[in-house]
Protein backbone atom coordinates (compact mmCIF):
# COMPACT_ATOMS: atom_id res chain seq x y z
CA UNK A 1 0.00 0.00 0.00
CA UNK A 2 1.62 3.50 -0.95
CA UNK A 3 1.05 5.81 2.07
CA UNK A 4 1.70 9.08 2.14
CA UNK A 5 3.92 9.79 5.74
CA UNK A 6 3.18 13.56 6.10
CA UNK A 7 0.37 16.09 5.41
CA UNK A 8 -1.54 18.46 7.33
CA UNK A 9 -5.08 19.40 7.96
CA UNK A 10 -6.12 22.60 9.39
CA UNK A 11 -9.34 25.07 9.66
CA UNK A 12 -7.71 28.38 8.96
CA UNK A 13 -7.42 30.86 11.53
CA UNK A 14 -5.10 34.00 11.36
CA UNK A 15 -3.76 33.62 14.93
CA UNK A 16 -3.31 30.29 15.13
CA UNK A 17 -1.61 29.93 11.92
CA UNK A 18 -0.02 33.50 11.83
CA UNK A 19 3.11 31.30 10.24
CA UNK A 20 1.13 31.57 6.76
CA UNK A 21 2.36 35.21 5.96
CA UNK A 22 1.13 37.05 3.15
CA UNK A 23 3.85 35.09 0.50
CA UNK A 24 1.56 32.41 1.27
CA UNK A 25 -1.98 33.21 0.21
CA UNK A 26 -2.17 30.04 -1.62
CA UNK A 27 -2.89 27.98 1.75
CA UNK A 28 -4.54 31.01 3.78
CA UNK A 29 -7.64 28.66 4.02
CA UNK A 30 -9.29 25.44 5.08
CA UNK A 31 -7.31 21.99 4.29
CA UNK A 32 -8.93 19.52 5.17
CA UNK A 33 -9.81 15.44 4.62
CA UNK A 34 -12.62 16.34 1.74
CA UNK A 35 -9.81 18.48 -0.21
CA UNK A 36 -6.98 15.93 -0.08
CA UNK A 37 -9.02 12.47 -0.54
CA UNK A 38 -8.96 12.98 -4.46
CA UNK A 39 -5.47 13.31 -4.90
CA UNK A 40 -4.50 10.18 -2.85
CA UNK A 41 -6.46 8.30 -5.44
CA UNK A 42 -5.29 9.97 -8.19
CA UNK A 43 -1.96 9.00 -7.24
CA UNK A 44 -2.57 5.86 -6.23
CA UNK A 45 -2.19 6.38 -2.58
CA UNK A 46 -3.98 3.86 -0.30
CA UNK A 47 -3.59 6.41 2.89
CA UNK A 48 -2.04 8.88 4.97
CA UNK A 49 -0.27 10.08 7.99
CA UNK A 50 -1.65 13.74 9.40
CA UNK A 51 0.94 15.75 10.87
CA UNK A 52 0.20 18.53 13.13
CA UNK A 53 0.64 22.05 12.26
CA UNK A 54 -0.37 23.63 15.69
CA UNK A 55 1.62 23.09 18.91
CA UNK A 56 -1.40 22.25 21.56
CA UNK A 57 -3.52 18.96 22.28
CA UNK A 58 -6.34 20.42 20.77
CA UNK A 59 -4.74 19.92 17.69
CA UNK A 60 -4.20 15.99 18.29
CA UNK A 61 -7.88 15.78 19.61
CA UNK A 62 -8.68 17.72 15.89
CA UNK A 63 -6.37 15.02 13.49
CA UNK A 64 -7.55 12.61 15.69
CA UNK A 65 -11.13 13.35 14.84
CA UNK A 66 -10.41 13.44 11.48
CA UNK A 67 -9.29 10.47 11.23
CA UNK A 68 -12.02 8.50 12.96
CA UNK A 69 -14.24 9.59 10.26
CA UNK A 70 -12.04 9.20 7.03
CA UNK A 71 -10.66 5.75 7.24
CA UNK A 72 -7.91 7.06 4.99
CA UNK A 73 -6.00 8.59 7.57
CA UNK A 74 -4.14 5.75 9.07
CA UNK A 75 -2.10 7.36 11.35
CA UNK A 76 -1.40 10.81 13.31
CA UNK A 77 1.87 12.11 14.37
CA UNK A 78 0.03 14.88 17.11
CA UNK A 79 1.48 17.31 19.76
CA UNK A 80 1.68 16.57 23.55
CA UNK A 81 3.64 19.26 26.12
CA UNK A 82 6.68 16.64 25.88
CA UNK A 83 8.05 19.10 28.64
CA UNK A 84 5.64 18.80 30.89
CA UNK A 85 5.63 17.42 34.47
CA UNK A 86 2.86 15.41 33.66
CA UNK A 87 3.64 14.50 30.67
CA UNK A 88 3.44 10.22 31.37
CA UNK A 89 -0.28 11.16 32.20
CA UNK A 90 -0.51 12.72 29.10
CA UNK A 91 0.88 9.73 27.17
CA UNK A 92 -1.14 7.25 29.29
CA UNK A 93 -4.39 8.97 28.46
CA UNK A 94 -3.25 9.59 24.39
CA UNK A 95 -2.42 5.35 24.50
CA UNK A 96 -6.18 4.70 24.13
CA UNK A 97 -6.04 6.57 20.39
CA UNK A 98 -5.52 3.57 18.13
CA UNK A 99 -4.73 5.79 15.30
CA UNK A 100 -2.15 8.21 17.49
CA UNK A 101 1.25 6.94 16.22
CA UNK A 102 3.34 9.20 17.95
CA UNK A 103 4.59 13.61 18.74
CA UNK A 104 6.12 16.44 17.05
CA UNK A 105 7.88 19.50 18.05
CA UNK A 106 8.41 22.56 16.35
CA UNK A 107 12.04 22.42 17.15
CA UNK A 108 13.08 25.09 14.49
CA UNK A 109 10.81 27.21 15.42
CA UNK A 110 12.67 27.58 19.07
CA UNK A 111 14.96 30.17 20.53
CA UNK A 112 17.55 28.46 21.62
CA UNK A 113 19.39 26.03 19.55
CA UNK A 114 20.16 23.13 22.20
CA UNK A 115 16.55 23.05 22.76
CA UNK A 116 16.42 19.20 22.34
CA UNK A 117 19.35 18.91 24.82
CA UNK A 118 16.85 20.50 27.66
CA UNK A 119 16.52 18.00 30.13
CA UNK A 120 12.52 18.58 30.67
CA UNK A 121 12.60 17.84 26.82
CA UNK A 122 14.75 14.67 26.63
CA UNK A 123 12.64 13.66 29.90
CA UNK A 124 9.44 13.53 27.92
CA UNK A 125 11.45 11.48 25.12
CA UNK A 126 12.41 8.87 27.45
CA UNK A 127 8.60 8.30 28.21
CA UNK A 128 7.56 7.92 24.24
CA UNK A 129 8.78 4.26 23.59
CA UNK A 130 6.68 2.71 26.73
CA UNK A 131 3.87 3.54 24.91
CA UNK A 132 5.35 2.22 21.24
CA UNK A 133 4.96 6.38 20.22
CA UNK A 134 7.29 7.57 17.56
CA UNK A 135 9.25 11.04 17.39
CA UNK A 136 9.36 13.07 14.35
CA UNK A 137 12.73 15.50 14.24
CA UNK A 138 11.56 19.25 12.55
CA UNK A 139 14.80 20.80 11.76
CA UNK A 140 16.92 23.14 10.18
CA UNK A 141 20.35 21.75 9.17
CA UNK A 142 21.93 23.82 12.14
CA UNK A 143 20.04 21.26 14.81
CA UNK A 144 21.66 18.29 13.05
CA UNK A 145 24.73 17.79 15.51
CA UNK A 146 22.26 18.41 18.55
CA UNK A 147 19.61 16.33 17.19
CA UNK A 148 22.75 13.21 16.87
CA UNK A 149 22.96 13.69 20.35
CA UNK A 150 19.85 13.57 21.52
CA UNK A 151 19.01 10.21 19.77
CA UNK A 152 21.95 8.73 20.93
CA UNK A 153 20.49 9.07 24.09
CA UNK A 154 17.22 6.47 22.79
CA UNK A 155 18.18 4.10 21.22
CA UNK A 156 15.03 2.08 21.59
CA UNK A 157 12.92 5.39 20.56
CA UNK A 158 12.33 5.37 17.04
CA UNK A 159 12.87 8.60 15.34
CA UNK A 160 12.26 10.12 11.66
CA UNK A 161 13.68 13.52 9.96
CA UNK A 162 11.20 15.37 8.62
CA UNK A 163 11.73 17.03 4.95
CA UNK A 164 15.72 15.88 5.23
CA UNK A 165 16.33 18.27 7.87
CA UNK A 166 15.60 21.23 5.46
CA UNK A 167 19.07 21.80 3.34
CA UNK A 168 18.87 24.93 1.35
CA UNK A 169 17.83 24.34 -1.85
CA UNK A 170 17.90 28.20 -2.95
CA UNK A 171 21.57 28.65 -1.65
CA UNK A 172 23.09 24.99 -2.50
CA UNK A 173 25.18 25.52 1.02
CA UNK A 174 24.83 21.60 1.82
CA UNK A 175 28.34 21.26 4.14
CA UNK A 176 26.78 22.20 7.15
CA UNK A 177 23.41 19.91 6.46
CA UNK A 178 25.69 16.73 4.99
CA UNK A 179 27.94 16.90 8.30
CA UNK A 180 24.87 16.67 10.23
CA UNK A 181 23.01 13.96 8.08
CA UNK A 182 25.71 11.54 7.69
CA UNK A 183 26.13 11.61 11.53
CA UNK A 184 22.60 11.29 12.15
CA UNK A 185 22.02 8.29 10.22
CA UNK A 186 25.09 6.08 11.75
CA UNK A 187 22.17 5.79 14.39
CA UNK A 188 19.92 2.67 13.26
CA UNK A 189 16.75 4.07 15.09
CA UNK A 190 16.20 7.27 12.84
CA UNK A 191 14.51 7.24 9.62
CA UNK A 192 14.27 9.83 7.18
CA UNK A 193 11.24 11.93 4.90
CA UNK A 194 11.84 12.35 1.78
CA UNK A 195 9.29 15.56 1.54
CA UNK A 196 9.13 19.10 1.68
CA UNK A 197 12.11 19.75 -1.30
CA UNK A 198 10.44 22.11 -3.20
CA UNK A 199 9.30 24.79 -0.20
CA UNK A 200 13.53 24.96 0.23
CA UNK A 201 14.02 26.07 -2.87
CA UNK A 202 13.16 28.98 -5.36
CA UNK A 203 8.99 28.34 -5.24
CA UNK A 204 8.72 30.01 -8.49
CA UNK A 205 12.08 28.20 -10.60
CA UNK A 206 13.05 25.04 -9.13
CA UNK A 207 13.92 22.20 -11.06
CA UNK A 208 14.25 18.67 -10.30
CA UNK A 209 18.07 18.47 -10.71
CA UNK A 210 18.21 21.13 -7.50
CA UNK A 211 17.49 18.06 -5.30
CA UNK A 212 19.78 15.28 -7.12
CA UNK A 213 22.35 15.68 -4.85
CA UNK A 214 20.55 15.88 -1.07
CA UNK A 215 18.79 12.71 -2.47
CA UNK A 216 22.27 11.16 -3.27
CA UNK A 217 23.42 11.56 0.35
CA UNK A 218 20.43 10.17 2.38
CA UNK A 219 19.96 7.19 -0.26
CA UNK A 220 23.34 6.85 0.45
CA UNK A 221 23.29 7.22 4.36
CA UNK A 222 19.60 5.84 4.89
CA UNK A 223 19.21 3.24 2.07
CA UNK A 224 15.64 2.42 1.07
CA UNK A 225 15.41 0.70 4.24
CA UNK A 226 14.94 3.74 5.93
CA UNK A 227 13.65 6.12 3.86
CA UNK A 228 9.52 7.17 3.33
CA UNK A 229 7.59 9.45 1.32
CA UNK A 230 5.38 12.73 2.31
CA UNK A 231 4.10 15.20 0.53
CA UNK A 232 3.89 18.10 2.71
CA UNK A 233 0.61 18.66 1.47
CA UNK A 234 -0.55 21.49 1.43
CA UNK A 235 2.28 23.13 2.56
CA UNK A 236 3.95 22.10 -0.76
CA UNK A 237 1.36 24.21 -2.62
CA UNK A 238 3.56 26.75 -2.00
CA UNK A 239 5.92 25.68 -5.05
CA UNK A 240 4.17 22.25 -6.33
CA UNK A 241 1.24 20.39 -6.75
CA UNK A 242 0.63 17.40 -5.11
CA UNK A 243 1.87 15.46 -8.21
CA UNK A 244 4.98 17.39 -8.68
CA UNK A 245 5.60 16.56 -5.48
CA UNK A 246 5.14 12.86 -6.12
CA UNK A 247 6.76 13.24 -9.41
CA UNK A 248 10.12 14.52 -8.04
CA UNK A 249 10.52 11.00 -6.16
CA UNK A 250 9.68 8.94 -8.88
CA UNK A 251 11.54 10.56 -11.44
CA UNK A 252 14.69 10.08 -8.61
CA UNK A 253 14.49 6.25 -7.72
CA UNK A 254 12.79 5.11 -10.92
CA UNK A 255 15.89 2.96 -11.29
CA UNK A 256 15.27 0.89 -8.06
CA UNK A 257 14.14 -1.99 -7.57
CA UNK A 258 10.43 -2.52 -7.19
CA UNK A 259 11.34 -3.82 -3.57
CA UNK A 260 13.04 -0.51 -2.73
CA UNK A 261 10.51 1.59 -4.50
CA UNK A 262 7.61 -0.30 -2.52
CA UNK A 263 9.56 0.55 0.76
CA UNK A 264 10.30 4.02 -0.21
CA UNK A 265 6.81 4.44 -1.12
CA UNK A 266 4.70 2.29 1.77
CA UNK A 267 6.03 -0.33 3.45
CA UNK A 268 8.14 1.79 5.73
CA UNK A 269 5.97 4.16 6.33
CA UNK A 270 3.32 1.61 7.72
CA UNK A 271 6.19 -0.35 9.30
CA UNK A 272 7.63 2.43 11.32
CA UNK A 273 4.45 3.87 12.57
CA UNK A 274 2.52 0.39 12.95
CA UNK A 275 -0.25 1.32 10.49
CA UNK A 276 -3.07 -0.65 9.84
CA UNK A 277 -5.49 -1.23 7.26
Amino acid sequence: MRIDSHQHFWKYHPVKDAWINEDMKVIKRDFLPSDLEPLLAANQFGGCVAVQADQSEEETRFLLDLAKDNSFIKGVVGWVDLCADNIEERLEYFSKYDKLKGFRHIVQAEAVIDFMLQEHFQNGISKLAKYNFTYDILIFPKHLENAAKLVAKFPEQKFVIDHLAKPDFKTKEFSEWERGIRRIAQFPNVMCKVSGLTTEADWNKWTTTDFTYCLDVVTAVFGAERLMFGSDWPVCLLAASYAESCEIITHYFSGFSKKDQDKIWGTNAVEFYDLKD
